[in-house]
């Protein structure tokens, strides 16, 4: 009994692409949400004591980077699925 049909139609390059197109769709999604969050508090935070602006925007920056790395790491995953290499 054949259940998905469509999927031996297709070819194997057409999937791969797709699963590189949802492994760096699905990777990003996590760090746009982690970046508006930590801007957010640290914007809050700057708002109640404009004296600590200094310190809060180095550590919002260090914490916009590594919410970006995950992004980073989902576009390399993306790229050796899309080459066929993963």
């Amino acid at each position: 009994m054949d259940f998905f049909p469509i999927l031996q139609a297709a070819d194997s390059e057409g999937l791969r692409l797709v699963g590189a197109a949802l492994a760096i769709g699905l990777a990003a999604i996590g760090p746009g949400i982690g970046v508006g969050l930590v801007a957010n508090g640290a914007l809050q935070a700057i708002g109640r004591n404009p004296e600590a602006a200094g310190t809060l925007t180095t550590t919002m920056f260090i914490g916009i980077v590594f919410a970006e790395a995950l992004a980073i790491f989902g576009l390399v995953i993306s790229f050796l699925i899309g080459f066929g290499i993963f």
